[in-house]
């Protein structure tokens, strides 16, 4: 896992100093937060479910080169990254479903599905300069979003609304060949506006055969064609390859942590077979909002991906190409009252329908090079569901939400001796229920009931064995929650907490053959048990003058007690042990201080404890301190022209831990070792 590195701080980024003055920027940091991922602008203070978010000044004072900071900071969430690029995320599950990729956790672009109907997400072809936030809803989400079990996630690439013209630009380097550059600019013509954005990024990697290179481009475009009626457009191409060291043994991580897989009696090493990953992706996507009244509103987005995917392994050589269509709509009544009673509404309806297509072709692999066809198929995946919400909000106290979706799911094989062949998953509903109180003006309790649903990926039901597994099962469960946020005046100070319990059927777990391939299969039952807190304190409030100008302190901490219940595997029973993957406690703690003359200081702490890497328990990773700091200047200026440097170290004690495992590996290969203390710095512009 990339270092966990949060970087709070009362300087904006260089996109939005522009515009404001220091006091502007103080007021600023201490509004409240709004969420929108529910179709409607609420406060996040009573919205009724576990939901947090990750501003724009968050990311962009991150280093800018991985999205791994600023999502393992949110408690609940667990991101990975074993080699740079190589993305693994889950939002209150375990990662045993995610060799590389995300599975049972929905994504969007704002309005525009990442996540094909094939259960796949290529979140690493992002550049993480091109999100503007996210909200991250946590635990089983169906009501708006369709299957998930582990929660949904909505990110926003277009700029604010009141975000001034400019051009901006910014190249950063850093230890083990990092080089990142990237350039925007925005430009508003009266109810027309357009932004582009460019980015390359390299690196050699910590470990051999561990380079990553990625050339991304996006188009931001919005047209307010009338006073009620606007267009928006969303496009991006990425091109992505990174090699993949594979993992090793903890003799061979401890003797030489810099190594790739070496070659065994039987297989040959990574760096021999060249393995690594090769994704081209164009996808883009049309929304159209009209606003029908001051109450109601409707939205349709067609959207479209087209990926040409290859993946040179160990043991073949894997060529796909995938193209995806789509299409979702809602109909929204927005705040309406019902006259005498207190009461206002807030409804929306709509479906969300799309299509995967994957042809898949798996080669002999001799040094990186294709050769024979080992085996050939094509399959189409297709999901659509039905969703309803309705939300009651009395005397701006309590919100009543009911929220409902129908989920249909099927795939479609073809077998040579055969033809084509389906499989048709049964309908399935999931329900969510969800009640805010608001005890006082800075304190809210909610309480949340709700289905999980994640059906098996296509990348599950043909894993790398080449075997196209139809007895897979979808996932479910309820999951029960009660939480509290309190709120500051002007977010001096705020706290999030949440308990909950979900209990989940026929979990989909990761299983590895003897020549190192993969498979899935049903596990059984899980309890997965959890607390989640996160606050923040500014000691010192913003301020103009004084040495110090300001002192922020923030937390979070994440319990997990997540236990297989019924799970028999290959004669052994791992029924009450961990489950794999996932960290008992992970705590975090920051402070942040601000100086005169635009200087900053962060520095961070992260504790993650052990790790179970085998469902028997008998192999873990050990627990790990993280200490992060860094250190950036607004350098003095004069006229539009904004310079910043920054400066910074990662893993600061040197500490040897695992930069992501490869659970349940054949031969104990379990460690992908993280680099050692290293160094970064760059310098951002803008006009």
């Amino acid at each position: 896992m990339k270092q966990i590195v949060f970087f709070l701080t009362a300087l904006l980024p260089v996109t939005e100093i522009a515009a404001q003055s220091a006091a502007d920027t103080a007021t600023r940091q201490l509004h409240e937060i709004v969420v929108e991922a529910y179709l409607r602008k609420q406060t996040l203070l009573q919205v009724p479910t576990s939901t947090s978010v990750i501003s724009n000044r968050q990311f962009q004072l991150q280093p800018g080169i991985t999205l791994l900071p600023a999502m393992n900071t949110v408690p609940g969430v667990r991101m990975e990254e074993r080699s740079p690029g190589s993305y693994r995320l889950s939002v209150r599950g375990s990662l045993l479903r995610s060799p590389f990729g995300i599975r049972n956790v929905k994504i969007y672009m704002d309005e525009m599905p990442l996540t094909d109907a094939g259960g796949n997400t290529y979140l690493n072809l992002a550049d993480p300069g091109s999100i503007q936030s996210a909200e991250i809803l946590k635990g089983p989400d169906g009501s708006l979003f369709g299957a998930n079990s582990g929660g949904v996630i909505r990110l926003q690439p277009f700029p604010p609304a009141t975000d001034s013209n400019h051009l901006h630009a910014g190249i950063q380097g850093g230890s083990y060949g990092l080089f990142h550059e990237k350039a925007g600019w925005q430009q508003q013509w009266g109810p027309y506006r357009l932004q582009l954005y460019q980015a390359y990024q390299r690196a050699d990697g910590y470990r051999q055969n561990s380079a990553l290179k990625r050339y991304y481009m996006q188009t931001a475009q919005q047209w307010q064609y009338n006073a009620r009626n606007q267009l928006k457009l969303l496009a991006f191409y990425s091109d992505l390859s990174y090699r993949t060291p594979g993992g090793l043994t903890e003799a061979q991580a401890k003797h030489n942590p810099r190594a790739a897989r070496p070659a065994t009696a039987t297989l040959p090493g990574a760096v021999e077979q060249k393995a690594g990953i090769y994704n081209r992706t164009f996808q883009g996507g049309l929304v159209h909002e009209a606003n029908i009244s001051p109450a109601w509103r409707h939205v349709i987005t067609v959207f479209g991906a087209n990926t040409h995917f290859e993946n040179p392994f160990i043991t073949n050589y894997e060529a796909r190409d995938e193209n995806t269509a789509g299409l979702r709509t809602y109909l929204s009544l927005h705040d309406q009252p019902i006259t005498g009673t207190g009461l206002r509404l807030n409804w929306n309806t709509g479906l969300e329908w799309q299509g995967t297509t994957s042809d898949i072709i798996n080669y002999g692999n001799r040094g990186g090079v294709r050769d024979t066809v080992q085996a050939a198929d094509k399959l189409k995946a297709q999901q659509h569901f039905y969703f309803t919400s309705l939300s009651v909000r009395l005397h701006e106290r309590w919100i009543w939400e009911a929220a409902v979706s129908l989920n249909y799911y099927r795939y479609t094989f073809n077998e040579p001796s055969k033809g084509d062949s389906t499989r048709k998953f049964s309908p399935q509903l999931m329900p969510r229920f969800s009640l805010s109180y608001l005890i006082t003006p800075a304190l809210a309790a909610r309480l949340t009931l709700s289905r999980g649903y994640s059906p098996p990926a296509i990348a599950e039901v043909r894993a790398s064995d080449n075997i196209i597994n139809t007895a897979l099962q979808a996932e479910t469960g309820w999951n029960h929650e009660a939480g509290l946020r309190l709120s500051g005046r002007r977010n001096r100070y705020w706290l999030d907490a949440s308990v909950y319990y979900y209990r989940m059927q026929d979990a989909i777990v990761r299983q590895l053959r003897d020549d190192g391939t993969e498979y899935f299969t049903n596990a059984g039952g899980t309890n997965q048990a959890g607390v989640e807190a996160q606050g923040m304190l500014w000691i010192l409030a913003p301020r103009r003058h004084g040495i110090m100008q300001g002192l922020q302190w923030q937390s979070s901490y994440t319990y997990s007690h997540f236990r297989f219940r019924d799970y028999n595997s290959a004669g052994a029973d791992h029924s009450g042990n961990n489950l794999t993957g996932v960290p008992g406690h992970v705590l975090v703690n920051s402070l942040l201080v601000r100086l005169p003359a635009g200087v900053y200081l962060f520095g961070q702490h992260n504790f993650t404890s052990r790790i179970p890497l085998n469902d028997a328990n008998t192999a873990y990773a050990s627990a790990y301190h993280l200490v992060q700091c860094k250190a950036g200047w607004e350098v003095p200026h004069r006229g539009k022209c904004r310079v910043a440097v920054f400066v910074g170290s990662d893993n600061v004690l040197n500490q040897y831990y695992s930069l992501g495992n490869d659970l349940n590996a054949f031969g104990q290969r379990f460690y992908n070792p993280a680099p050692g203390r290293n160094y970064f710095g760059g310098v951002s512009l803008m006009l």
